[in-house]
C-alpha cells in the first residue's frame, strides 16, 4: 500500500471543497491557496476525481467545482482508488520450487491478507463527512488565540 501525496492532497482538497460549497462552485485556485498546493498539481488531481465521478465542474465566470455526491456518501476508498489505484498491500510472491513456499504462504495468509481486509473495511466506512467534521474540530482547537 502506498498512500501517496496525490491521495493526501486530493483528500485535503475535497475536505476544503465540502467546507466551502455553501455559496456554490469553488474555484480551484482558492482551494490551492488555502491548502498550499500547486494549482497545476491540483488540476491533475481534480481531473482524476472528475473522471471517477467524485467531482463535477461548471464552466464559466461563476464556475468551479462541486462534489458529485453528498460528503456522507463519498467513501475515502473511492478517492484513493481514483487517484492511486489499489490501496492493498501486494501479494506475497510464491516461489516455483518448494523452498520458501510455506513461509511465503504464512506471510500472505497471516499478515498481508488480514491487513488488506482491515484497510478495505476501514477505508470503505470512512467518509468525507467524517473528515470534514474532524477538520472543523481541529480548526476549533488550533484557531487563532488573541491575548490582551
Amino acid at each position: 500500500m502506498n498512500f501517496s501525496k496525490r491521495s493526501r492532497y486530493g483528500i485535503r482538497a475535497l475536505i476544503d471543497l465540502a467546507q466551502n460549497t455553501e455559496a456554490g462552485c469553488v474555484q480551484l485556485s482558492d482551494i490551492a491557496d488555502r491548502n498550499c498546493i500547486s494549482v497545476k498539481y491540483l488540476e491533475q488531481i481534480f481531473s482524476g476525481l472528475r473522471k471517477a465521478g467524485i467531482l463535477r465542474s461548471v464552466k464559466g465566470p461563476q464556475g468551479g467545482y462541486l462534489l458529485a455526491k453528498e460528503p456522507s456518501k463519498l467513501k475515502i476508498a473511492d478517492v484513493i482508488l481514483a487517484l492511486d489505484g489499489s490501496y492493498f498491500l501486494e501479494k506475497e510472491e510464491c516461489q516455483d520450487d518448494e523452498k520458501g513456499k510455506a513461509e511465503a504462504l504464512a506471510v500472505q495468509t497471516d499478515i498481508i491478507d488480514p491487513i488488506n481486509q482491515y484497510i478495505h473495511q476501514f477505508l470503505n466506512t470512512l467518509t468525507l463527512q467524517t473528515l470534514v467534521e474532524s477538520s472543523e474540530g481541529y480548526k476549533a482547537l488550533t484557531g487563532d488565540m488573541y491575548y490582551i
